[in-house]
């Protein structure tokens, strides 16, 4: 199972996807569910604390030990001005004394051609999201930051070198990608839809116990802080996107007073309770399915259609590839929508789509293996074990199937192409999960802090643009700044937006915030 809801900045997926769009050329360019909860139980949500308290100097004073950084897993190691380390922090934040979590860094030094200012932290999203393996592929786009910034990233607790969370096997991954319909249509397909569930929650408890129950938002954002100390800053400087957002709100929210220079980029709605959430992407992702055919000049509701049609002769029958795998219609899903989140790769859709008409799903399958992080050996990244495992426990939803199936009707009207998946996604993805979950919705509150820029973009799939504007509000008066881009995309910076990026650049290194409710265009 594969959730779209609060996917990352796709640091590998899209570097796979782009190279999939510029090799592709188009004709015109362009477990039964029985509802219980798990018996087991997370610590209850620790109050806000004293940001004049600190922990044990052995953490806020320790000496990190930079040196050069090795290949991460399935990758090759970045180049000589990248250095890595790892930060002790506490396992339990209610025993700062007790056992410690290591979390893997990644930095570049200032190239040193203005006045330093302090460090950079930098969230891509998931959550799940390497931060170590995504800075350095990101990195250009952040030249003129780094002359007065040292460029900082790290992979959150329970994320890929910082004590990962892992769930199942690469077997047990694909055994379930073929033979688990994600949108299940009879009484058979639910019961195998929901045990997987099960299992995989299971798995997380069994492969992962000591660490499943310490992956929370509110650990990483406290993680945040000893960081911050241990890298000399009085304040922390900060860059998030995608779920890096939520993280960075709830950062904000816990220590306002250390709040430097924040931007929030491609930003989660903090007000949406899951279902919220599932249904704020079912209607961005159809809204820029909507916006890619109108481009290519065909009717969206008829290209929707089309595409629909296509799932259901997969439900029936999987479809053909070059390699030997059969394309589902779960996997279909995949395909379609990962070439949502950049314009640069809707040529790719297009692809894919004509090739399944042909009747050959190997370029959706290609497209649904670089958003899985699948590589050609089969191996899969445990991107999706992290991103669960947070997820599952930030939140106290535990929506059982018999309520996901009422919604259904809503699901599809407001996406006819996502709007299932996403729907019966809501009691399936935290299905008997195996520790509770400790928030409604995320508290981003931060009164007294200084200016955080806020950047919507209104044609963003995976997070859409209407959940800038509630961010910034209820950051409250006078901290959050709201700036709008009409563009197409997950995520503003950095997608071709001169206004966009000087905006930011100016009140990242002069500190000069664009007037609240300005628009790019």
């Amino acid at each position: 199972m594969q959730r779209f809801v609060r996917s990352a900045a796709l640091a590998a997926a899209g570097v796979l996807v782009a190279g999939l769009a510029a090799g592709c050329g188009s004709s015109d360019d362009g477990n039964g569910g029985d509802g219980k909860h798990p018996s087991a139980t997370a610590p209850e949500p620790k109050p806000k604390p004293d940001p004049s308290s600190t922990l044990p100097a052995s953490l806020t004073a320790q000496k990190l030990d930079w040196g050069r950084c090795k290949a991460p897993e399935g990758g090759s190691a970045p180049g000589s001005e990248w250095q890595c380390s790892t930060l002790k922090v506490p396992l339990d934040y209610g025993k700062p004394d007790g056992g410690t979590i290591g979390i893997a860094l990644i930095r570049a030094r200032s190239t040193g051609k203005g006045d330093r200012i302090g460090s950079l932290l930098f969230n891509f999203g998931g959550p799940g999201g390497s931060g170590v393996s995504g800075l350095p592929s990101f990195a250009d786009s952040y030249d003129a930051l780094r002359e007065r910034y040292d460029l900082v990233s790290f992979d959150p607790r329970g994320v890929a070198a910082s004590e990962g969370v892992r769930c199942r096997d690469d077997a047990a991954t694909q055994a379930a990608e073929k033979k688990v319909d994600l949108t299940p249509d009879t009484a058979a397909e639910e019961k195998a839809y929901f045990k997987d569930a099960k299992d995989f929650g299971a798995g997380c408890a069994k492969h992962s116990k000591n660490v499943v129950g310490h992956v929370s938002t509110d650990d990483a954002a406290r993680d945040m802080d000893v960081l911050r100390q241990v890298l000399g800053d009085d304040k922390l400087h900060y860059f998030g996107v995608s779920y890096g957002t939520e993280l960075g709100g709830t950062y904000a929210h816990l220590f306002p007073q250390r709040v430097g220079r924040l931007v929030f980029d491609a930003v989660v709605d903090p007000s949406a309770d899951s279902i919220g959430h599932a249904e704020n992407q079912a209607r961005g992702f159809q809204r820029a399915l909507d916006n890619y055919f109108t481009s290519r000049g065909q009717d969206p509701e008829a290209g929707s259609a089309k595409i629909q049609k296509l799932f259901e002769r997969l439900d029936a029958k999987p479809m053909r590839t070059s390699g030997g795998r059969k394309l589902t219609e779960s996997l279909a899903h995949t395909g379609v929508l990962v070439t949502l989140y950049s314009k640069q790769t809707w040529p790719a859709l297009t692809r894919g789509l004509e090739d399944a008409e042909k009747g050959d799903g190997s370029a959706l399958l290609q497209l649904a293996d670089a958003y899985n992080e699948r590589d050609a050996s089969g191996r899969y990244s445990t991107q999706s074990h992290s991103q669960r495992a947070i997820a599952c426990l930030d939140t106290k939803a535990r929506t059982t199937p018999a309520e996901a199936k009422k919604r259904l009707d809503r699901f599809r009207d407001i996406s006819p192409v996502f709007g299932e998946f996403l729907g019966w996604d809501t009691a399936g993805w935290c299905h008997q999960w195996p520790v509770a979950g400790l928030h409604d919705s995320p508290e981003v509150s931060a009164p007294g802090a200084d200016p955080i820029l806020v950047v919507g973009n209104t044609g963003d799939p995976a997070t859409p643009y209407e959940g800038a504007r509630k961010m910034a509000d209820e950051l409250g008066k006078d901290v959050g700044v709201h700036l709008t881009w009409k563009g197409e995309g997950h995520g503003a910076y950095g997608n071709g937006s001169d206004c966009v990026d000087d905006a930011i650049d100016t009140y990242l290194l002069d500190g000069k915030a664009p007037k609240d409710g300005k628009v790019c265009s």
